[in-house]
C-alpha cells in the first residue's frame, strides 16, 4: 500500500509538536533541511495497515515567507507537494490561527483541522460549535487535546478516511475587494498555469514575496506581471493610502471573522481574567520578575548537578573499568594505546557528562513547554535595548545556549527572525559567547575539579557571565563597527501550560541522543586523529637511549610532548603560558576549534598517554585537580577562555553564509580569540597569584 505524506502545520505554541509525538511515540527522525539548520522532524506511521509518513515542519503565523522557519514551511508545502495537511489550531485563539487555514485554503491543499487545546478553550467558558465551523470552511474538524492523547485515534481516523478517498474536502475560494479581484482575474490567463496555482503566484506577486518573484523571473510572465502589480500599488497607494499586501491582509482577516461568527460564543467575555494573566502579574513583573528569573535558573542548575550526580559517577566508574580492562587484557602497542587512549578515554570523558546534559534539557523542556522562555525575552528586551540589541535577540541567544545546553548554530539561523540589520549582525556575531551544550563539558570538568561550595550555584554565575560579557561586547560593536537605528520589538506570550511528562522525556532524550550522536561520530574522529597527533612521530633509539634511566611516566611525556601535537602546544606555550595554559591545554584549546567538546576528549587523550598505570581509573577531574600545573587561577582562566575564544568551526560556517561575507566569519574567530586571551591573561595573573 502507498505512503501516505501528511504535513503537520500550525502557529508556534499551538501544540503541533505535541500532537506529533502523540501520534508518532518515540519513532522518529531528525534531521536539518539541506543547506540550512532549521530542524527536520518526521516520523512513519502505520495505522490500521495504512503507512503514514508525518512530516512535523517549522511553527509558522502564516506563509507569507518573512524568516527562514516560514520559508521551510512553504517550500514544503509547494515543492513536496504532501497527500495532506493536518493544520493544528489554537481552540482558545482561533482568529489568529485560522488566517494561516486561509492561506492553505487559497493552495487548494487538502486539510484536515486538529482543534487543539480545546479544555483551554472550555476553561476560558468559550463554546465552539464545530458543526458550524466545518461547513463555513469546508474542512473536517476533529478536536484535540494532545497533551492527555485526546483526539489522537480520531485524528488518524480522518486520516485514514481521506487516504481511502472517502472524504472530499471542499475547497473555498476568496475575494479580496474589486481592485485585487479585478488584477486576479487578469492575471490568471497571463500566467498561464492552473487556475489555483496561478490565482497564488499572483497574490504572492502583490505581497512583494522576494522568493517566490525570484524563482519565477526568468518565466514569460514574469515582466507583464511586474507591470500590472506596479500600477496596482499606485492606484491602491492614490485613493486608498496603503498597499495591496496590506488589503490582502484585510480580507484575510475579514474571511476569518465572518467564519468565526455564531461559531465561538463566550461568557463573561468582558470581565475574565485568565490563569496566565495573573501570574504574569508576578513573574513579569518590574522588580519581582528579574529576581524570579535568576532564582528559577539557580533551580535549573541546582537540579541538574543533584540529578546527574550519581548517574554520572556510575558511567566514570565504567569508562575506568573498560579503560582498566582494555590496558589489562590488549598487549602492548599501538592498537592498544588507540583503544585506551583515543577512544575510551577521549570519548569516555565527553560521554562521562551525559546525563548531566539529559537533566539539563530536561529542565530546559519544562521552561519552554510551560511558555515561561518567551516571559525572559519579554523582561529582557529592556535591558537588550540599552546594549544596541532588542527582545528578538534573545531568542538567539536562549538557543545558543543562554540557558546553558543549547548550540550557537541554530542560534545564528534564529537570528533571521530579527528585522533590523544592525540588531541582526550583533546577534549573530554575539551568541557564540552563550554557554553551549558543547562547553557544558569543559566547565563541568573544572567545576568539577575547582570549585568545592556549591557547584548548581558556580555553573549559574558562569552563564551570567557569559551574558555579561555578550552584552557588554555587543554594546561595543553597537556604538564603533555597527552603527544604525534601533527596530521595534513584538512577541506573543502564550497561555502558561503543564508540560507532560512524556513530552518533557521525549524532547531531553532527543537532544540528549544528537549529544551522543556526536560523542561517537564526530568527536571519535576528531579524537583518533588527535590520538595519532600525540602519538607520532614516536620516540628514535637515540631519544630513548638518552632517557635511559628514567621513570616509565617520564618517558612517557617526553614521547608525548615530542609528538606533532606536543610540538604546537609548545610552541604556543611562550604566549598561553602568561594565561596559565601548558602545552596540553594548548593541544586542546587547539582541538576546540573544531568542536568544544574536543577540549575535555583531548585533555582526556592528554593525560592518559602521559601516564601508563594499568590501575590508575582516576577521572579526568581528579587527575587535573592532582596536577601541580593546575590551580584554581588555571581554572578561571580557561572558564573565560573557553566563554570566549573562536567560535566552532560550523558555527563560523553558519556566520559566514548568514552574514554573507567570510569577512564576518574571519572576524569573528580573531576578534572573539583575542578578547578571551587578554581577560585569561588578566584573570590568571589576578586568581594565580591568589592561588
Amino acid at each position: 500500500m502507498n505512503k501516505v505524506n501528511i504535513a503537520l502545520i500550525g502557529n508556534p505554541n499551538s501544540g503541533k509538536t505535541t500532537l506529533f509525538n502523540l501520534l508518532a511515540g518515540t519513532n522518529y527522525h531528525v534531521a536539518n533541511y539541506p543547506g540550512i539548520t532549521v530542524e527536520r522532524k518526521y516520523a512513519n506511521v502505520k495505522y490500521k495497515d495504512q503507512n503514514l509518513v508525518l512530516h512535523d515542519l517549522p511553527g509558522t503565523y502564516s506563509l507569507t515567507a518573512y524568516s527562514q522557519e516560514e520559508l521551510v514551511t512553504r517550500n514544503f508545502l509547494i515543492k513536496d507537494r504532501p497527500d495532506l495537511v493536518i493544520q493544528v489550531v489554537d481552540a482558545s485563539n482561533l482568529q489568529r490561527n485560522l488566517y494561516l487555514t486561509i492561506q492553505l485554503l487559497e493552495m487548494n491543499i487538502p486539510t484536515i483541522i486538529a482543534l487543539n487545546m480545546v479544555d483551554v478553550a472550555e476553561g476560558r467558558n468559550k463554546k465552539i460549535d464545530i458543526s458550524v465551523l466545518e461547513n463555513k470552511l469546508g474542512l473536517r474538524i476533529v478536536p484535540t487535546v494532545a497533551r492527555s492523547g485526546k483526539g489522537g485515534n480520531e485524528l488518524l481516523e480522518a486520516i485514514l478516511h481521506h487516504s481511502k478517498g472517502s472524504e472530499k474536502l471542499n475547497i473555498t475560494s476568496f475575494s479580496y475587494g474589486n481592485d485585487i479581484d479585478n488584477f486576479l482575474s487578469e492575471a490568471v490567463p497571463l500566467i498561464g498555469k492552473s487556475e489555483t496555482e496561478s490565482k497564488w503566484l499572483a497574490l504572492k506577486y502583490l505581497e512583494n514575496d522576494e522568493e517566490v518573484m525570484s524563482e519565477n523571473s526568468h518565466q514569460n510572465f514574469h515582466s507583464l506581471l511586474m507591470k500590472s502589480v506596479k500600477k496596482i500599488e499606485n492606484h491602491t497607494k492614490n485613493t486608498l493610502d496603503t498597499y495591496p499586501e496590506v488589503i490582502i491582509a484585510d480580507y484575510r482577516y475579514g474571511a476569518v471573522r465572518n467564519i468565526l461568527d455564531n461559531v465561538v460564543t463566550q461568557k463573561d467575555h468582558s470581565s475574565r481574567i485568565y490563569l496566565s494573566d495573573t501570574i504574569d502579574k508576578i513573574l513579569t513583573q518590574r522588580f519581582i520578575g528579574p529576581i524570579m528569573l535568576f532564582f528559577i535558573l539557580y533551580l535549573v542548575y541546582k537540579f541538574t548537578f543533584w540529578a546527574s550526580e550519581y548517574p554520572s559517577g556510575l558511567l566514570e566508574s565504567f569508562f575506568g573499568f573498560l579503560s582498566e580492562t582494555a590496558e589489562s587484557k590488549l598487549p602492548d602497542g599501538l592498537i592498544k594505546s588507540l583503544i585506551v587512549s583515543g577512544i575510551i578515554d577521549g570519548v569516555g570523558g565527553v560521554l562521562g557528562f551525559t546525563p548531566l546534559i539529559f537533566f539539563m534539557f530536561f529542565v530546559i523542556a519544562i521552561l519552554e513547554d510551560s511558555g515561561y522562555m518567551a516571559r525572559m525575552a519579554y523582561m529582557l528586551d529592556r535591558i537588550f535595548k540599552w546594549f544596541g540589541l532588542q527582545g528578538n535577540s534573545v531568542v538567539p541567544f536562549i538557543i545558543s545556549g543562554g540557558i546553558a545546553g543549547g548550540c550557537a548554530v541554530p542560534g545564528v539561523m534564529a537570528s533571521r527572525t530579527i528585522k533590523g540589520k544592525k540588531e541582526r549582525l550583533i546577534t549573530i556575531l554575539t551568541v557564540p559567547f552563550m554557554p553551549c551544550g558543547a562547553k557544558i563539558p569543559v566547565f563541568a570538568l573544572l567545576v568539577s575539579a575547582f570549585f568545592t561550595g556549591d557547584k548548581g550555584l558556580a555553573m549559574l554565575s558562569i552563564t551570567l557571565l557569559s551574558w555579561v560579557f555578550a552584552l557588554i561586547v555587543a554594546k561595543i560593536y553597537s556604538i564603533t563597527i555597527i552603527k544604525g537605528e534601533n527596530s521595534s520589538f513584538i512577541m506573543e506570550l502564550p497561555p502558561y501550560r503543564f508540560p507532560t511528562f512524556k513530552g518533557l522525556l521525549l524532547h531531553a532524550w532527543e537532544r540528549t541522543w544528537m549529544y551522543i550522536k556526536k560523542a561517537g561520530t564526530t568527536i571519535l574522529a576528531i579524537s583518533i586523529v588527535l590520538w595519532i597527533m600525540m602519538t607520532f612521530p614516536q620516540l628514535s633509539n637515540e631519544q630513548m637511549s638518552v632517557l635511559n634511566g628514567k621513570s616509565d611516566n617520564e618517558i612517557a611525556e617526553f614521547a608525548l610532548k615530542n609528538s606533532l601535537a606536543g610540538k604546537i602546544g609548545a610552541s604556543l606555550e611562550p604566549i598561553s603560558k602568561y594565561a596559565g595554559f601548558d602545552w596540553r591545554t594548548n593541544i586542546a584549546l587547539v582541538g576546540g576549534f573544531a568542536a568544544k567538546e574536543v577540549v575535555v576528549s583531548t585533555l582526556g587523550t592528554a593525560y592518559s598517554l602521559g601516564e601508563i598505570e594499568a590501575d590508575d581509573t582516576e577521572s579526568l577531574s581528579e587527575k587535573i585537580q592532582k596536577d601541580p600545573s593546575w590551580n584554581l587561577g588555571v581554572a578561571i582562566s580557561l572558564l573565560l577562555f573557553t566563554i570566549l575564544y573562536a567560535p566552532c568551526f560550523v558555527t563560523v560556517v553558519a556566520i559566514v553564509k548568514e552574514t554573507a561575507s567570510y569577512k564576518w566569519g574571519l572576524f569573528s574567530v580573531v576578534s572573539n580569540t583575542f578578547i578571551a586571551y587578554i581577560l585569561a591573561v588578566v584573570a590568571y595573573q589576578l586568581f594565580g597569584v591568589l592561588s
